[in-house]
C-alpha cells in the first residue's frame, strides 16, 4: 500500500492527510470515528508508528476518487482515527486485534453591555480583582470561528501567552494578538481559514473573554461597555462548525487540538440530540479533557420547554441553560381599542409613524406558511402599508420573517410567540419596526384583529430599560431534563444569561443587513443581539476561568460543585426561579461561587464506575475512557451514586434507599456545618450525620442521606422536588433533591 503523505503543522496534535477529502463521490463511504487501543511498541504519541498502527485497521483497497481514507489522526482526545470506509469494512475491521469501537460520525447543531452588571461583576468586585479579570489563562473556543479585527479581540495591556502555549494562528501572523492568540478549523481534514461568516463563533467568543469595548450598542439601543466575563483571558478559536452544522469529527479534532495547545478552559455551544455515550464524541473527547483538569461548559440545547429536550448529558460537562435578564428593549403595541401590550425589538425607528395603521393577519386565509411569514408565502395577500401579524415558528427566524414582510410591501410586523414560548420574547435588530409579544398578549392581539372591522394599531418604543421584574427567568426555547441516557444525574446543572445578549458581530445588522447581508460583508465594529443556550456556555466559560485562577488547585468537579451548590434558585421578586429540570441547581452567582465553603469533587475513577454501572459493554466504556476497561474488576455505580452536587434518586412504593456523598473543606480550616432540609413531597429524608466538623482545610467528610416512600399511588410517574443544605456561620451549601415515582 502507497504511503500517505503526512502534514504536521507546527504543534498540531493530530495528523492530518494530505489531499482534498471534504466530497465523497462512493456513496457508499462514510466517515466513521474508529477507536482503537493503544500500540505496545508506540514510545512517542508523535511517532509516525501511531499512523502505521491506525493505518493496519484500514482496507488495502483504495478509494475509486483517489482520495485519502483517513481524515483525522486522533493523539489526545482519543486514541483512535476517523476514516472513510463502508459499514462492512467497519465489521471487517471489528475482528482485528486493538479495535475497541466505531461509531458514524454526526452532525451537531448550533444551540453584552449588561451580563457583567446583572451577575454583580465588574471591575470593582473581589472575584475581578482577585483573577485580574481572567489574565494567564487561556479559553478555547470551539465554534463557527471568528472575526479577528473586531474591537472586543484588541489585546491592550495584555501579556504574551503562558509558556504552556503551543498552539497556531492559522490567520496572517500579524492578524492573532495577545488576546486572540490561536486559531485554527477543521472542516473534514480540509485546510480552511478560520474567519466567521455567520457571526455565532464571534459572538459567543467575546462573551467569554472579548476586552472592554466603549459605545457598544444594537442600533442605538443597549448602549454601554461591552466586555467578556473574563475580559483579560487569552481566546484560542477552534472553527469546527460550518454554517449551522458541526461534524462530530471535526469536533473531536477540535477538543484533540486545543488539549494539546495548552487550553485551561474550553466552550461548546453546540449539540445534537442524546445518544449513549460510546456514541457521542462531545461527551468522549470532554472526559479526556477534563481528566487533564480542562474545564468543559456546553449548551443545555435550545428545543424546551419540552421535558426529556436536554443535550450535553454527561456528568462530566457542566451543562448550562439560558436564563433572562432585567433589561428590555421595550416595544409597546398600541390597538385600536386603546389597549397596550408590551414586546421587545433592538430597531428603534426615530420616524416611525404615531398614527394608527391597518393589521392584516395572513394566517386567517393564507395557511400555515402565511401564519408564520414564511419565505415567499405572503406573494398573494396585500399587505403593502400595513402592519403584519406574524407566528413566532417556521422555517425563517424572527429577523428574515421581518424580510418576506418587508418585501412584501409591509411596514411594521408584529411578532406573536406561540403557547410554549410563553413569555420568552427576543430584541432581535429587525429591519423594519417590530414588536415581539408574549403567547397571551398574542392572543389578545390576534382576538382584536380577527373581530374588529378593520382593526390598527401602531408600535411605541421606550427605548432601553434595566430592573424590569421577575428576573431570571428561564427561557422557555432552554431544553429541560431528564436526560435519557445518563440515568438520573439531574441536568442542566445550571443557568445563565442566554436571553437579548448583546456581543461582537461580523456583519451589520438591522436595516443595514439589506444593504450589507450577511457573508457579504465583515465589519470590525459590529454588535448584535441574540438569544440561545449558545451563549450561556461561555458565560459559565468565563465564570470558571475566574474561578481556576483563583483555586488553581481545584478540580473541573470541584468548580462545577462552587458554581452549583452557590447559585441562586428565587428571583427578583422573592419567588423560585423554575424546576429542577428547568434551572438545575439554579442561577450562576459567580461571586459566592468564588467561596463556597465545601466541594463535592469527583475523581477519574468515579467516571468510570459511573459508565459501567450504566450496563455498558467493556468495549463501549473502553471507548468513552480511550483505554481498556474491565468492568468485572471494578465496583460499578450507578447515577445516584455518583458524588454530584445534586442528588436524584428513583423510588417505588414503600422503598428504602441510601446514598452517600462525600464533601470536601475549602472554607475556614475549622468550621461547623449543619444539615437542613426540605423533604419532597411523599418521601421521608433523614441525613446522617446531621453536623459535619471540620478541623482543616481540604479534609473530606462523608455523610449519608436514607430515603423512604409511601405507597406512590397517584404519584407514580411523577417527581418531588426538595433540598439539602449545609450551613455554618459563613456558607450556605446547597443541593437540590430530585425524587423520581416508578
Amino acid at each position: 500500500m502507497k504511503l500517505l503523505v503526512i502534514l504536521l503543522l507546527f504543534h498540531t496534535t493530530f495528523l492530518m492527510i494530505n489531499g482534498q477529502i471534504s466530497s465523497i463521490t462512493n456513496t457508499h463511504h462514510e466517515t466513521y470515528i474508529v477507536h482503537v487501543q493503544k500500540p505496545k511498541n508506540v514510545k512517542s504519541l508523535r511517532s509516525t508508528d501511531l499512523l502505521s498502527w491506525y493505518m493496519s485497521f484500514l482496507p488495502t483497497k483504495t478509494l475509486a476518487s483517489g482520495e485519502a481514507r483517513i481524515v483525522y489522526a486522533y493523539q489526545t482526545a482519543i486514541t483512535g482515527f476517523a476514516a472513510r470506509l463502508t459499514s462492512a469494512e467497519v465489521k471487517a475491521m471489528e475482528t482485528k486485534e486493538g479495535f475497541i469501537h466505531a461509531t458514524k460520525d454526526r452532525m451537531l447543531y448550533l444551540h453584552t453591555t449588561h451580563i457583567n452588571d446583572f451577575l454583580g461583576l465588574n471591575q470593582g468586585t473581589c472575584l475581578q480583582k482577585d483573577t485580574n479579570l481572567g489574565k494567564g489563562l487561556i479559553i478555547g473556543m470551539l465554534d463557527t470561528g471568528v472575526l479577528p479585527n473586531h474591537p472586543s479581540f484588541k489585546d491592550s495591556g495584555l501579556p504574551h501567552p503562558p509558556t504552556k502555549w503551543k498552539g497556531h494562528c492559522d490567520f496572517k501572523p500579524t492578524t492573532c494578538n495577545n488576546k486572540l492568540i490561536g486559531a485554527r478549523s477543521f472542516q473534514s481534514g480540509n485546510k480552511d481559514l478560520p474567519y466567521d461568516p455567520i457571526g455565532h463563533g464571534t459572538h459567543t467568543a467575546s462573551i467569554a473573554a472579548g476586552g472592554f469595548v466603549k459605545d457598544a450598542q444594537v442600533l442605538g439601543n443597549a448602549k454601554g461597555i461591552a466586555s467578556g466575563v473574563a475580559p483579560n483571558c487569552h481566546l484560542a478559536i477552534y472553527k469546527v462548525c460550518h454554517s449551522s452544522v458541526c461534524g462530530s469529527s471535526d469536533v473531536l479534532a477540535g477538543l484533540d487540538q486545543a488539549m494539546a495547545d495548552g487550553v485551561d478552559v474550553i466552550s461548546l455551544s453546540f449539540g445534537g440530540g442524546a445518544v449513549p455515550f460510546y456514541n457521542d464524541a462531545v461527551a468522549i473527547g470532554a472526559l479526556a479533557a477534563v481528566e487533564k483538569g480542562i474545564i468543559v461548559t456546553s449548551s443545555a440545547g435550545n428545543s424546551g420547554p419540552a421535558k426529556g429536550t436536554i443535550e450535553n448529558d454527561s456528568p462530566w460537562l457542566i451543562t448550562v441553560g439560558a436564563s433572562t435578564m432585567d433589561r428590555m428593549i421595550r416595544a409597546r403595541v398600541k390597538l385600536g381599542n386603546g389597549e397596550e401590550l408590551l414586546g421587545e425589538s433592538a430597531y428603534h425607528p426615530s420616524g416611525f409613524t404615531s398614527g394608527f395603521l391597518p393589521i392584516v393577519y395572513p394566517g386567517r386565509h393564507g395557511g400555515s406558511r402565511a401564519k408564520a411569514c414564511s419565505d415567499g408565502s405572503l406573494s398573494r395577500i396585500n399587505v403593502k402599508g400595513v402592519i403584519v401579524l406574524c407566528h413566532n415558528y417556521g422555517e425563517n427566524n424572527t429577523v428574515e420573517k421581518g424580510i418576506v414582510v418587508q418585501r412584501a410591501g409591509g411596514v411594521a410586523m408584529i411578532l406573536i410567540n406561540e403557547e410554549d414560548q410563553d413569555m420568552t420574547t427576543r430584541a432581535a435588530a429587525h429591519v423594519l419596526p417590530a414588536a415581539h409579544v408574549s403567547y397571551s398578549d398574542g392572543r389578545r392581539i390576534l382576538a382584536y384583529a380577527l373581530l374588529k372591522t378593520n382593526p390598527t394599531a401602531t408600535i411605541i418604543f421606550d427605548g432601553t430599560l434595566y430592573g424590569i421584574p421577575p428576573a431570571p427567568s428561564v427561557a422557555s426555547f432552554s431544553s429541560r431534563g431528564p436526560s435519557s441516557v445518563n440515568e438520573g444525574v439531574l441536568k442542566p446543572d445550571i443557568i445563565a444569561p442566554g436571553v437579548n445578549i448583546l456581543a461582537a458581530w461580523p456583519s451589520p445588522v438591522g436595516p443595514l443587513l439589506l444593504e450589507s447581508p450577511v457573508n457579504s460583508t465583515l465589519t470590525s465594529m459590529a454588535f448584535n443581539i441574540v438569544s440561545g443556550t449558545s451563549l450561556s456556555s461561555p458565560v459559565i466559560a468565563g465564570v470558571a476561568t475566574l474561578l481556576k485562577i483563583a483555586h488553581p488547585d481545584w478540580s473541573p468537579a470541584a468548580i462545577k460543585s462552587a458554581i452549583m451548590t452557590t447559585a441562586d434558585t428565587l428571583d427578583s421578586d422573592g419567588l423560585p426561579i423554575s424546576d429542577l429540570y428547568s434551572m438545575g441547581a439554579g442561577h450562576i452567582n459567580p461571586t459566592k461561587a468564588n467561596d463556597p465553603g465545601l466541594v463535592y469533587d469527583i475523581v477519574r475513577d468515579d467516571y468510570i464506575a459511573y459508565l459501567c454501572g450504566l450496563g455498558y459493554t467493556d468495549k463501549q466504556v473502553s471507548a468513552v475512557a480511550r483505554r481498556v476497561i474491565e468492568c468485572a474488576s471494578i465496583d460499578p455505580i450507578n447515577a445516584e451514586e455518583l458524588n454530584y452536587p445534586s442528588v436524584s434518586v428513583a423510588l417505588g412504593s414503600k422503598a428504602e434507599k441510601t446514598i452517600t456523598r462525600s464533601v470536601t473543606n475549602v472554607g475556614e480550616s475549622e468550621s461547623l456545618y449543619s444539615m437542613q432540609i426540605k423533604r419532597p413531597e411523599g418521601v421521608e429524608v433523614s441525613v446522617y450525620p446531621e453536623k459535619l466538623s471540620f478541623s482543616e482545610m481540604n479534609q473530606t467528610l462523608t455523610f449519608s442521606l436514607y430515603f423512604s416512600s409511601g405507597d406512590v399511588g397517584a404519584m407514580r410517574g411523577g417527581v418531588s422536588e426538595g433540598y439539602l443544605r449545609w450551613v455554618s456561620n459563613k456558607h450556605i451549601v446547597r443541593s437540590p433533591i430530585l425524587v423520581t415515582f416508578t
